[in-house]
């Protein structure tokens, strides 16, 4: 069969190994091991799977959907099966979003190292690969029904409906005829790039560039800069910006050479990050670090350790991974008394499973700092008795060796809490301490420590701290176990303290002591005592949680607790959907880095901001965005293939409650391919420091509700003015490429009558 990347595939006796095929064990669960006869598609791209060799196949993955293969002693599924597969035999496909990973049993080692080692060159191949050659290799093989390496007019005529385009059937045969250099009435390699290329003309940037090119042909360096001050917005750089981007989407030498853009160069711009809505300059990390942690957007993790429900689902150190790994900087373990001394973790009183908890810390440890090298929290929901809290201080202490961060900085008493910046690479623990920071301090020798923490420990904690209590006087109740020193001295600058009110927290708790609120209760303290929720996480860190009732996983909406300064809102992250969005959409800037600073009105302690009534003397914007095309949308429901989008956009704001609107476009008939709307919609924002937006393309049904196609979210202080692209993403928060909307942004100061 013939390629689109004949002749460029690494091939290597692995790669030709896995074409041949191999019947290997899949591993769902320990009880759940079943033989699949797996092969490598002659593409090089596609792996099918078949019950037995020889028995109907279907695709299994495709080389683009996997991040990186792992030996099968980093599978927590595999190791617990160690004694029946020796791990050398097993090896784990770990695919982007949130796709469950996919674990496998070789019959021999060399087997194992052909498949890991085969796959791991595709994939790198594949990572290296230009987009569009990806996206060509795609389209092709998607349409190639009978996969002879040839299009024919038929299979053209599928293709269009996959890449839900409606078109007329005589000009998709001029096309077809047109690309047929050959004329042998089918289309291989170069020609179907060239009916590709024709399918994917973009009228509308035509008429862009002409607006701005004297001939039509190019834009003088002069011409482009007029389009960079005028429509980009980009002011003084734009003379010295032109040269840079001239130089980086211009394809042809000459061009370079004469400082003028054609219209590939033209739409290379405008499809790139350059010409992205997201603002380039806010990807790396281009904030100030050297505030303290109260000073930041934290990105935190509830239950880390589910990968499903709060009830029934699994726990798995792949839940760490994930989150560690998207760059969530606080995670949560549940820690009770284990079988045989050793402490496990999972949701207790529910029928979720349990993992070690030293397996836990040794993925923090592994993971921690892959995405990131700002400080990870770990918050400890400790459960357990006096020797198996001196077992959790010893795997801490142990495995997390220099990461962990048992003492103040300097040794010496701070007046607030360290930046992200003096934190980098250490590993916080947050929970109960016995004590105080200063008392910690003072104290010389171990022994000293533990005698007045014994002897405090019943007068310090009594009724509002039960879980911390020892003995209760009620003799009719189970006692609660004292906490263990040990542990204790680990809590340094995150010790968790009840909440009783923000005078409570005022006159007796220090910077270093934070409370957690349930969503319903932080809420309730928005919407009694907003100013003093503001005032409150300007000195002290707060950390919200979902309410126990979202047995399913489910999720809040983070912004409102944005809006009153709470610093660690946690999510379960392994549940898409709208909240995720906005969460992934707030710390996306930065870096990914997981920290996010406040603005400067939710950092002053004498903040007169009330989250629900904002006033002066915030600067409102009007922004219009007109939506002017859409491209290569997926199908919203892709097991009919006959079936074509009815496309629509929606625009939302959430920031402050009265910023909090959406608007619509109205839907384009039968077109997912090229849509185009022209239309503007108009939002007034008071508070856009808070704001994020989110496009959400929706398939229209007039009977039912509409179908979710892709979005993307972003923080409105990140947004580009001008003509941009924003690359959709999907409900799973993976890239939709080639999806994308092509919009005209524009900001205006204050609130403003605008006929659009």
């Amino acid at each position: 069969m013939v390629s689109l990347l004949q002749g460029r595939l690494p091939i290597n006796e692995d790669v030709l190994l896995m074409q041949k095929g191999a019947l290997l064990r899949k591993v769902r669960s320990k009880s759940w091991k079943k033989l699949r006869y797996f092969r490598l598609q002659e593409d090089g791209m596609t792996v099918w799977h078949a019950r037995q060799v020889g028995g109907r196949a279907k695709a299994s993955f495709s080389i683009s959907d996997v991040e990186t293969v792992h030996g099968g002693h980093e599978s927590e599924l595999l190791r617990s099966l160690a004694e029946e597969f020796p791990l050398e035999l097993g090896f784990t496909v770990v695919f982007h979003g949130r796709r469950r990973n996919l674990n496998l049993v070789a019959n021999s080692v060399e087997e194992a190292q052909t498949w890991m080692q085969g796959l791991q060159l595709l994939v790198d191949f594949v990572t290296n690969m230009d987009q569009q050659e990806r996206l060509d290799h795609d389209w092709f093989q998607r349409g190639d029904k009978n996969q002879d390496g040839r299009m024919s007019f038929q299979e053209v005529q599928r293709l269009l409906h996959l890449m839900n385009v409606e078109m007329d059937q005589e000009y998709a045969f001029q096309l077809f005829q047109a690309a047929d250099a050959s004329q042998s009435d089918t289309l291989e390699g170069e020609e179907f790039i060239e009916f590709y290329k024709a399918l994917t003309k973009r009228a509308e940037v035509q008429e862009l560039f002409e607006n701005f090119s004297a001939d039509g042909q190019k834009l003088t360096l002069l011409e482009f800069v007029d389009f960079l001050c005028e429509e980009q917005k980009e002011g003084d750089r734009a003379s010295d910006l032109a040269l840079e981007l001239i130089d980086r989407y211009e394809p042809s030498d000459s061009g370079k050479l004469r400082h003028v853009l054609s219209m590939d160069g033209f739409l290379n711009y405008l499809c790139s990050k350059d010409g992205d809505i997201f603002n380039p300059l806010c990807l790396p990390i281009y904030q100030d670090m050297t505030h303290p942690l109260n000073h930041y957007y934290i990105s935190s993790s509830h239950n880390t350790y589910l990968v499903g429900d709060q009830l029934c689902g699994q726990s798995s150190v792949e839940g760490y991974i994930r989150a560690l790994k998207r760059g969530c900087r606080c995670v949560e373990v549940d820690i009770w008394d284990g079988p045989s001394g050793e402490p496990v973790v999972y949701h207790g009183y529910t029928l979720t499973s349990r993992i070690l908890f030293k397996e836990v810390v040794a993925t923090v440890a592994q993971y921690a700092f892959q995405t990131s090298d700002y400080p990870v929290i770990l918050s400890l929901e400790n459960h357990c008795s006096w020797e198996q809290q001196e077992i959790i201080a010893h795997h801490l202490t142990e495995i997390l060796g220099e990461q962990l961060l048992s003492t103040t900085l300097d040794g010496l008493l701070p007046t607030q809490l360290p930046s992200p910046e003096e934190l980098r690479k250490k590993i916080l623990v947050k929970g109960k301490k016995l004590g105080t920071l200063e008392e910690d301090l003072e104290e010389e020798e171990e022994e000293e420590v533990e005698q007045e923490a014994e002897l405090e420990t019943e007068s310090q904690f009594e009724s509002d701290m039960q879980e911390l209590s020892p003995c209760r006087k009620d003799k009719k109740k189970k006692s609660k176990p004292i906490l263990c020193p040990s542990l204790s001295v680990l809590v340094v600058y995150t010790k968790i303290v009840p909440f009783h009110s923000f005078t409570h927290s005022r006159e007796n708790y220090r910077f270093y002591e934070l409370s957690s609120f349930s969503e319903t209760k932080a809420k309730s303290l928005i919407k009694e005592a907003g100013n003093e929720f503001v005032q409150h996480n300007s000195w002290q860190l707060s950390r919200v949680y979902p309410s126990g009732l979202r047995t399913d996983s489910s999720n809040y909406n983070p912004q409102e607790f944005w809006n009153a300064g709470c610093q660690m809102v946690a999510m379960n992250v392994q549940t898409a959907g709208l909240e995720m969005d906005i969460y992934d959409g707030l710390f996306r800037q930065n870096g990914g880095c997981g920290y996010v600073l406040k603005p400067d009105f939710l950092c002053d302690a004498q903040s007169f901001f009330h989250p629900d009534r904002p006033i002066s003397p915030f600067r409102p914007q009007t922004l219009l965005i007109q939506v002017i095309s859409g491209q290569q949308f997926p199908k919203a429901d892709k097991t009919k293939e006959a079936s074509i989008v009815d496309p629509l956009v929606r625009v939302e704001i959430f920031g402050v409650r009265p910023d909090t609107i959406r608007q619509q476009t109205t839907y384009v008939e039968n077109n997912g391919f090229n849509p185009y709307w022209g239309q503007t919609l108009c939002f007034q924002v008071l508070v856009p420091e808070l704001a994020l937006l989110r496009f959400v393309v929706m398939d229209y049904k007039w009977k039912s509700r509409n179908d979710f196609v892709g979005q993307y979210t972003l923080p409105w202080t990140c947004m580009q003015q001008g003509y941009r692209h924003i690359h959709l993403l999907s409900k799973d928060g993976t890239s939709l490429h080639p999806a994308s909307l092509f919009v005209h942004v524009c900001m205006l100061d204050g609130v403003k009558e605008v006929d659009s």
